[in-house]
């Protein structure tokens, strides 16, 4: 059987619910559907932000988010994934990315939701700027998100 893998990238938000209510439709065989949506925060540690610009290298980022969701199907038993991120200018509220894994039991679809997001954070070829009041910056990466995808490097 084909496991059914959607990859999109794109500026438009989605429905989160649509995308999480997809993933089951007519099926008997999922126990389990994990959904993690990121969404833009206002800022952090007190520093405000009025959007964040999400860049990416267009056919590459693609193909690097299919190569982590291929190595998910080969660790855990999954029915389904969906990996759904936001490019271009993104305010407050806004959506920015979504991933939605589908098993039979809740452990698997959980630890691949988590291996695929901790990869997005961390691996994934895509740049931030925040724009705030004092301008414009470029993020770096967080030394905790590094810790967490770590823990999935095979010895």
């Amino acid at each position: 059987m084909t496991i059914p893998v959607t990859i999109r990238l794109q500026e438009a938000d989605f429905d989160t619910a649509r995308e999480v209510a997809a993933m089951s439709a007519g099926r008997t065989d999922v126990g389990a559907v994990v959904s993690f949506s990121g969404v833009c925060r206002g800022g952090a540690d007190g520093d405000a932000i009025d959007a964040l610009t999400l860049e990416h290298y267009p056919g590459m980022a693609e193909a690097e988010i299919s190569r982590h969701v291929e190595e998910a199907l080969t660790r855990w038993p999954l029915f389904g994934v969906t990996v759904i991120h936001r490019y271009g200018r993104i305010v407050p509220g806004e959506n920015i990315v979504l991933v939605v894994t589908a098993s039979s039991h809740r452990q698997a679809a959980f630890e691949a939701a988590e291996f695929l997001m901790d990869y997005l954070k961390t691996r994934a070829p895509f740049w931030k700027r925040e724009e705030s009041a004092a301008g414009t910056n470029w993020v770096d990466a967080a030394a905790h998100d590094d810790a967490a995808a770590a823990r999935w490097t095979k010895s």
